[in-house]
């Protein structure tokens, strides 16, 4: 199937959505962006290295992780988060 779209000013471009069904994309996901003898590939990515440490990227990493865990993993990881967020308030008030 292929698709024609217009790259805007800024390099964005929309990927349709009958394709991100398919291709399982959904809002918050993280994409691998790689070339290959000037063909643009682009990827769904479960696991990525976090080389940019900026607010988004590291909350879209931990969405991303977070949504392969199951329900009971996801309460225990909110339980030691509440935790370590309560401690940091008690280092705080020092």
């Amino acid at each position: 199937m292929a698709v024609f779209k217009v790259l805007d000013d800024k390099g964005r471009v929309l990927i349709p959505l009958d394709m991100r069904k398919e291709a399982e994309i959904k809002c918050g996901d993280i994409v691998k962006i790689s070339i290959h003898k000037g063909i643009i590939h682009i990827t769904k990515a479960d696991l990525i290295e976090v080389c940019d440490q900026s607010k988004e990227t590291r909350a879209r990493y931990v969405h991303s992780a977070v949504k392969h865990m199951s329900k009971q993993e996801q309460l225990e990881l909110a339980e030691k988060l509440i935790r370590l967020n309560k401690e940091g308030e008690q280092d705080e008030d020092l």
